[in-house]
């Protein structure tokens, strides 16, 4: 028997440091931030408790630069965790994506109490700079000119077990004039296709069933591997892939929007007949003062092939409202193109000067009060356009990819909800049996609104996938360690619907 002398003395394992990310702007930022998580829970952090609010012992800022007051919320949110992190021994804040990449050296002169400042090409160098930071007790800001790895290839801690983001290139070549974005990412950069595919793999290995191609201008995809057909390749490549459910993609240019692009996603059956195509202006006047390489009649001609080729394609778009210069009769021209189109849903933005492009200096910037009035009567026009549209669902059976957190009154009303192969939202009955985030039911749809479906009846169908089979491992694994919460990111939704007009960037 071992004497209590002979024990040996206890040892205090120092628990791990906990971290926050709190994620603005586009998609792109958004892959960004998973990829952060997954740095920095492979460098031993763990995600903060739920509501912890900036009491994380890292706090990292992913942000966009291309809306007005985007700096103005960062120096808002940096002065608010000025004094959490005066009582937090220990604590470091870091700010990375678009806004860190322009202002660089401006943030740790504003504030003096951020630890760390990366860019939009090095994210794969935070954990490294945390802890240089710490070493040497003095802010870091590193900011590289290109990219050091596409986000795609670093670790991942993915917001959904059944559908994941998968960059295939990053970068712009368009010199839109409100748009500061290729400023900030740099140049298109486009990833092998084999690379892209044996993600995909992998991840359908995993469970994934939807994936979603990411770029800047994703169909411009070739441009820089020397193939203009390389989109519509990748999206045949990714039909042959067993397993793999659903493919989307954003968000693409009509400059670069060819045929062989049509012709794949109406031939390929696990392309998903759902588009979305920036407009931001019908009138030729102001696209032309916007730098975009494409008139109306261009415009609505591509609508009209997929159409054709795709008869149930739901088409969204974003579409910016007092551009400077605009007159009543180029909004006019915008409201014919959006009653032509007949979107099923349109990301509005009112124009905000981004500094830094060229549209923040030109003259006749519109009053604001004009501005809102024009808002105000798209978005009368486009509500009503997407309520009609959405009434031609009813009755239709339809299948569903169960969906997360995308029902928010889904615990009230006993529904759960789902997104249809066209992306639109579905509320459904709950069925008497299990159904996991990720299976797939069958249902008719019974009534619409203009931003959602309901099928009030009983599910026609169930059908347990891999997918769910990934959720329910991946909650049965999270269930064991400590309550964690979400990346702070827009409310985009999974399977990934666009993001608000309020936190998208309307820039491609």
């Amino acid at each position: 028997m071992t004497s209590s002398s002979d024990r040996s003395p206890a040892v205090d394992v120092p628990s791990p440091k906990s971290y926050e990310i709190r994620t603005y702007g586009c998609q792109m930022n958004v892959h960004d931030s998973e990829r952060l998580a997954g740095l920095l829970e492979d460098a031993g952090y763990v995600r903060a408790p739920e509501g912890s609010d900036g009491d994380a012992d890292v706090v990292v800022f992913n942000t966009c630069a291309v809306r007005e007051n985007a700096d103005n919320r960062l120096y808002g949110n940096l002065g608010r965790l000025a004094p959490k992190k005066a009582s937090h021994p220990g604590m470091q804040i870091a700010v990375g994506g678009c806004l860190a990449q322009k202002d660089r050296d401006t943030i740790v002169k504003k504030a003096p109490w951020v630890d760390v400042v990366f860019g939009t090409h090095n994210i794969g160098k935070l954990p490294v700079l945390l802890e240089r930071a710490r070493v040497q007790e003095e802010a870091q800001v590193e900011i590289a000119e290109s990219l050091e790895a596409f986000p795609s290839t670093l670790p991942t801690r993915r917001e959904s077990a059944y559908a994941a983001w998968v960059s295939i290139s990053v970068g712009c070549n368009n010199t839109c004039t409100f748009c500061i974005v290729p400023a900030l990412r740099g140049k298109e950069k486009d990833r092998r296709p084999g690379d892209i595919l044996a993600e995909v793999e992998t991840l359908v290995a995993e469970g994934v069933s939807e994936i979603t191609l990411l770029g800047q201008n994703v169909n411009a995809y070739g441009s820089d591997i020397g193939d203009r057909e390389a989109f519509s390749k990748l999206l045949r490549a990714c039909g042959n892939i067993e397993g793999l459910e659903r493919v989307r993609f954003t968000s693409p240019h009509p400059r670069d929007f060819t045929d062989d692009v049509i012709a794949a996603m109406a031939e390929t059956p696990n392309v998903m007949p759902q588009l979305h195509m920036p407009l931001q202006s019908g009138s030729d006047t102001v696209l032309k003062a916007m730098r975009r390489s494409y008139r109306q009649e261009r415009y609505l001609g591509i609508i009209e092939k997929v159409r054709a080729a795709i008869p149930h394609a739901a088409i969204t778009t974003d579409i910016i409202v007092g551009f400077p210069g605009e007159t009543e009769e180029d909004f006019e021209q915008t409201l014919h193109v959006v009653r032509e189109a007949r979107f099923a849903q349109a990301f509005t933005f009112q124009y905000s000067k981004r500094p830094g492009t060229p549209a923040a200096t030109m003259e006749d910037q519109i009053p604001k009060a004009v501005v809102q009035a024009r808002y105000e009567r798209l978005v009368a026009l486009q509500e009503e356009i997407s309520w009609e549209e959405n009434k031609k669902q009813v009755g239709r059976t339809l299948e569903l990819m169960v969906a997360e957190g995308e029902g928010r009154k889904d615990g009230a009303t006993h529904r759960l909800s789902g997104r249809a192969p066209d992306n639109r939202l579905v509320h459904f009955t709950k069925p008497e049996q299990e159904v996991r985030p990720g299976d797939v039911v069958t249902v008719e749809v019974t009534y619409a609104a203009p931003h959602h479906l309901l099928a009030e009846g009983p599910v026609l169908g169930v059908r347990r996938t891999r997918a769910g089979d990934a959720w329910e491992k991946r909650n049965a694994a999270e269930a064991a360690k400590p309550a964690g919460v979400m990346l702070g990111l827009p409310k985009i939704g999974v399977p990934a619907p666009l993001p608000a007009a309020t936190t998208g960037c309307g820039c491609d």
